[in-house]
């Protein structure tokens, strides 16, 4: 049987005039910001523990990549390993749930119930049973479970019923229907999902490294950075837990406008 075609529509590109708007509105947002930073600061606002940009940064100036990269490298792989565990798990349910639907009630109560249980209360079970890093990775992965499979879900059964029905005159049963409609379909959803997951895996991977049993990452030089009441290096250490948040949303971002370039031509009309 050969595959039915899949076609999208023609859409209209973005003007280069909302384009400009759109990142100005940006830039005066960040500007923004950071100006209600510094003013929070200046005025010593919760007892003067605010401190200036300009004092955070010049502190992760001298403190450097010999802090901050072996952290920021360690806390990134953990995060990663669980973002990948997470979401694979997630999708193939959410494939399974496809194929055989008998199984949704069970599975959605499984993922309610992952979304639902406090996490760390499991933390120090998983750091006994298993030790090292594990927490971190287990973590990391549970924080992207519910979103992606619910995003997944939701994205395959937005397929076209029409093309659905085609596959199916061809004599294609739900494999086929999946694999040749609704994969395809579920991609623009399932990216969406993603894009919240990357941030999430970040927070479960540092969270991790707060239950203890390892001695590197963001989460233990942002403990060792309080217990010495160096407030500077703490907002520096929250400042690169937020960029690794916002960088692993960004390669999520591009990997949904190559793989999806309808999509982001929709967006924008």
């Amino acid at each position: 049987m050969s595959a039915p075609a899949i076609t999208t529509g023609g859409v209209r590109p973005r003007l280069p005039g909302w384009v400009g708007l759109h990142r100005v509105a940006g830039s005066l947002g960040v500007a923004a910001l950071i100006a209600l930073w510094w003013a929070l600061a200046a005025a010593g606002v919760a007892g003067g523990t605010i401190p200036t940009p300009w004092l955070v940064l010049t502190t992760m100036w001298s403190d450097g990549w010999a802090l901050y990269g072996p952290n920021f490298q360690v806390t990134a792989a953990g995060a990663l390993q669980g973002f990948l565990w997470g979401n694979a798990l997630a999708i193939g349910i959410a494939a399974l749930i496809m194929l055989v639907p008998r199984i949704e009630p069970l599975a959605t109560q499984l993922a309610i119930l992952s979304y639902c249980t406090p996490l760390l209360a499991l933390g120090p079970i998983i750091l006994v049973v298993f030790g090292g890093r594990m927490p971190t990775v287990f973590l990391a992965a549970m924080y992207c479970f519910f979103t992606t499979m619910v995003g997944a879900v939701s994205g395959l059964r937005s397929a076209d019923p029409a093309s659905l029905d085609l596959v199916r005159a061809y004599g294609g049963g739900r494999w086929q229907q999946l694999y040749r409609v609704q994969a395809i379909a579920a991609l623009p959803n399932t990216f969406a999902a993603l894009k919240i997951a990357a941030p999430s895996a970040v927070l479960g991977a540092i969270i991790g490294e707060y239950l203890g049993g390892v001695d590197s990452g963001i989460g233990v030089a942002l403990t060792a950075a309080q217990n010495a009441y160096n407030v500077p290096r703490t907002w520096g250490m929250a400042l690169a837990a937020a960029a690794l948040a916002g960088l692993g949303f960004a390669v999520v971002a591009v990997a949904a406008r190559l793989i999806t370039p309808w999509t982001s031509a929709q967006e924008n009309r």
